[in-house]
């Protein structure tokens, strides 16, 4: 196994990637893969928090789309992630991986509240943590969220993960054949060329913050132990100077 490159880092997942390439739901093979990559990642001395997305339960500009209040429908997409959460926790934990769930909305039944000082202590004792709930407001996506608490926690890297795209293209490969890959990005080349990373929001937080992000391809074979031990994967992007 390659030694690890970084020493903490935030792992975001989305809905989709806990579908399993289904249009709905959780597919449990699918987690399993995903927990036992991360397993391999705890062995390595990293610390892994984990954002995760809802997209795979609840759609909330479908729903807005349809009549729904905005507010309301991105709270129900809140409740989609913990639901994602304690699903990942379960498969997790029988995996022998200690983890915690962490939400920006208050659910103490199943869940502790997000804390910075305790989320922190349980990555040092080497606890996988999952931050669920997004931001725990309104208009702001799990993209930003996953931005957020990498640079609270102070993470080293942003892990964006996507499913069947091995990276970021000058164009939807899917739809553009001579779509072209990047090796390599910088925030500002990212921004100024609309690429569709992440919402402006949380690219904009990484930029300020000089966070990397490396965006690759969850179905590729050990792709987050890949990414974590620096091997080329995917695509960087980075803060010149």
């Amino acid at each position: 196994m390659s030694a690890a490159k970084y020493k903490r880092v935030i792992l975001k997942l989305s809905g989709e990637a806990f579908s399993g390439g289904a249009a709905f739901g959780i597919d449990g093979d699918t987690l399993t893969k995903i927990s036992r990559q991360v397993k391999r990642v705890i062995e390595m001395g990293v610390g892994v928090g984990i954002v995760v997305g809802g997209g795979n339960i609840w759609r909330g500009a479908k729903a807005e789309e349809e009549g729904m209040d905005r507010v309301t429908a991105d709270y129900a997409g809140m409740l989609a992630t913990v639901i994602n959460a304690l699903a990942l926790q379960d498969v997790l934990e029988k995996e022998g991986v200690i983890t915690r769930i962490q939400t920006a909305i208050d659910i103490q039944q199943v869940a502790e509240p997000y804390i910075r000082r305790r989320a922190v202590r349980h990555l040092e004792k080497g606890r996988v943590v999952i931050f669920a709930a997004g931001t725990g407001n309104p208009y702001m996506t799990t993209d930003t969220a996953a931005a957020l608490r990498a640079v609270e926690i102070e993470a080293d890297v942003l892990l964006m993960t996507k499913n069947n795209v091995d990276g970021i293209y000058s164009a939807d490969p899917i739809i553009d054949p001579k779509a072209k890959k990047f090796d390599k990005l910088t925030h500002f080349e990212v921004l100024n060329m609309r690429l569709e990373v992440m919402d402006a929001t949380a690219l904009s937080l990484c930029l300020e913050n000089r966070l990397p992000i490396i965006v690759f391809d969850l179905q590729a074979p050990r792709s987050i132990e890949r990414a974590v031990s620096g091997d080329p994967i995917g695509t960087l992007v980075y803060s010149e100077n």
